[in-house]
């Protein structure tokens, strides 16, 4: 099987004039070997670039080696974190969908009372619970209070000792949660200092749920270095994650607001939301970029759809396809006239390629800019490639538009307006 990752741009509309995106990729030329080499700016940010610092294959074997421990115990596990800490693990786990390993359940990313009363409640019904805390610096509310109740739980339901056995953290060394692991002996995992929470996924935060699920993380991580191996080769001109952040600030330059994610596997509906949280909280800076939006379908083009075949023309749409056929269901006869006899005989599968060409035939006939990327498969190694390339993508994309692709200054503002109304200060 081919296991190259593709992208291809269809512009009906004659958007941009020709070789227009080429020079511009040509004058990014900089951007590119700057961001390849290692920009110096950015070094207490960029521990994911190499993945070897922050996921070596010696790393990867002894987070196996934690999984296992945790595999052969568990019944449920619960990754506590918000954000970065849970998006990416989530987003493999719910693409992958390992069907060996424990129940797999998450907390600490919303305050609402009714979630984690279920949540509890849900436990209950488990002979076995485990559970990991992941905080870069352990002051963000969401994971700080499920982790409080969460460790209560388990220390009522078990003991303070046998309770502590189940107790991962993952945080950044000497960080307060870290202490609290040493005081009362929680395995503690590294979060590492040089690595941001969307960026994550590139280490212990978003490898070592995946391998508790069940996930082969050295085929996660063998996809990261085989897409770092590949856009550091490229030159400007062809390289894919370079082409794909100049689309997008030559779009936005010439009028477009929002880019939409667009998918027919709802497999990728998580995956789709960390893409979402990367772009959105790495770019949305100095009043410039795309809006991150998504589309699962077939399903939203029976809502969002309406609006993008005739509504304010402000998308670029970009498709994410799988080329490999995984499963197979067909459509079998009926005696009894339901006017559906057109299908019989023919595959789901096949259907939903009708579904995503005619999309892709209609949308971008309307003129909207529509991107593909091809992708061979949902698997591991497909999955590593994706998650470094979108990674670095964002991280060139961030440079093209002159903000800093590893702040986030506005997610401050609510949690300080909260923390007043809340006593902390």
């Amino acid at each position: 099987m081919d296991n190259t990752i593709t992208l291809s741009f269809v512009d009906k509309k004659n958007i941009l004039s020709p070789g227009e995106l080429e020079d511009r990729c040509r004058q990014a030329a900089p951007v590119l070997a700057r961001a390849v080499a290692g920009d110096p700016r950015y070094q207490d940010f960029t521990g994911w670039r190499t993945v070897d610092e922050s996921a070596s294959p010696e790393r990867v074997a002894f987070l196996q080696e934690q999984a296992a421990r945790v595999r052969a115990g568990a019944d449920v596990f619960v990754t506590i974190g918000i954000g970065g800490s849970n998006q990416s693990s989530r987003a493999a786990i719910k693409a992958l969908r390992p069907k060996d390993g424990p129940v797999m359940l998450w907390a600490g990313n919303t305050i609402s009372a009714r979630e984690m009363a279920d949540t509890l409640e849900t436990l209950d019904g488990y002979r076995s619970v485990y559970i990991d805390c992941i905080a870069k610096n352990f002051e963000t509310l969401e994971p700080g209070i499920a982790f409080r109740v969460l460790r209560q739980y388990l220390e009522k339901r078990y003991g303070e000792t046998e309770a502590a056995k189940r107790i991962f953290a993952t945080g950044t060394p000497g960080s307060t949660l870290h202490q609290l692991c040493k005081d009362h002996s929680y395995t503690f995992l590294t979060f590492p200092e040089r690595v941001g929470g969307r960026f994550s996924v590139i280490s212990d935060v978003g490898l070592f749920p995946m391998a508790v699920a069940g996930i082969d993380i050295g085929e996660i991580t063998a996809g990261m270095r085989q897409m770092r191996d590949r856009l550091f080769a490229e030159g400007a001109e062809e390289n894919i994650a370079l082409r794909y952040a100049v689309l997008r600030k030559l779009l936005l330059e010439k009028g477009y607001a929002l880019e939409m994610l667009s998918f027919f596997e709802p497999r990728l509906d998580f995956f789709a939301k960390w893409w979402v949280q990367t772009f959105a909280e790495s770019e949305g800076k100095e009043d410039t970029a795309l809006y991150p939006i998504v589309s699962s379908n077939s399903e939203d083009l029976h809502a969002v759809g309406q609006y993008v075949q005739q509504g304010r023309p402000v998308i670029i749409e970009t498709f994410l396809t799988v080329r490999e056929r995984d499963a197979s269901v067909r459509i079998p006869p009926e005696p009894k006239k339901d006017y559906f006899d057109y299908l019989t005989g023919k595959d789901f599968w096949d259907i939903n390629e009708a579904a995503r060409k005619g999309t892709f035939a209609a949308h971008s006939q309307r003129g909207i800019p529509c991107l593909e990327f091809s992708i061979p498969a949902i698997d591991a190694r497909t999955l590593g490639q994706l998650y470094y390339y979108f990674i670095f993508s964002c991280y060139l994309s961030c440079e093209l538009l002159g903000v800093n692709p590893f702040d986030q200054p506005g997610v401050e503002a609510y949690k300080h307006q909260m923390f007043q109304l809340l006593g902390k200060y």
